[in-house]
């Protein structure tokens, strides 16, 4: 279980320090929140520039609630520490 929440706090350190990754996942938590995911999952789709391993990622993780709010609640948290 350590091992578990040691790469957790990883992946969302690793995504707090890249500013296009952090706001790509606070987007996707904005849109959760607001029930407006789907216009994004169809844009996703639609990008020629990301290939289907990519794609088919984000939109699990743009579709897992508790993952976007882990995630807004970290950056939160830790901006005021960084």
């Amino acid at each position: 279980m350590d091992g578990l929440w040691l790469q957790d706090l990883e992946s969302l350190e690793a995504i707090s320090q890249d500013e296009d990754t952090r706001n790509l996942f606070l987007r996707m938590a904005h849109l959760s929140q607001n029930g407006r995911l789907q216009p994004f999952l169809r844009e996703l789709e639609d990008d020629g520039e990301l290939d289907a391993e990519t794609k088919v990622t984000l939109a699990e993780l743009a579709c897992d609630e508790s993952f976007l709010h882990a995630v807004e609640d970290y950056v939160h948290r830790t901006r005021a520490l960084h």
